[in-house]
């Protein structure tokens, strides 16, 4: 009996062990993903009136907001939710200027590795 205990003891130990590795592995991706639109928006807030306009240049605040965003969006989930977000926010300006808005990472000195665009398809970023 008690070989059949001591089995059933490791059995348990590598379930147990199983399941907190899978646990780990869920909290990672969730915090690769773990931008919010409201920290989008806020960072981008400074630069309405340059995407409304669409003249002169953005201000510091704007590009401020623009690289930290470009910080943040470091792995494709973050990408994507970064991504997603600028859409979702594009959409709610229809006054946007969209030269403006698509040109607005270069004219912050900023590399974007997709097109700040209603056309995006988020889900193809990597």
């Amino acid at each position: 009996m008690a070989g059949v205990s001591s089995k059933n003891k490791a059995v348990g130990l590598v379930a147990a062990f199983a399941i907190f590795l899978l646990s780990m592995e869920i909290m990672v991706m969730h915090a690769e993903s773990a931008i919010s639109c409201g920290t989008v928006t806020s960072d981008m807030t400074p630069c309405v009136g340059y995407l409304t306009s669409g003249k002169g240049k953005p201000t510091p605040n704007c590009c401020g907001g623009v690289k930290k965003l470009a910080g943040l969006a470091n792995t494709t989930p973050a990408r994507r939710a970064v991504c997603g977000c600028l859409k979702q926010a594009y959409s709610q300006f229809p006054n946007a200027n969209s030269a403006a808005v698509s040109g607005l990472p270069g004219a912050c000195g900023v590399n974007l590795p997709f097109k700040i665009s209603l056309q995006t398809n988020c889900n193809t970023i990597n």
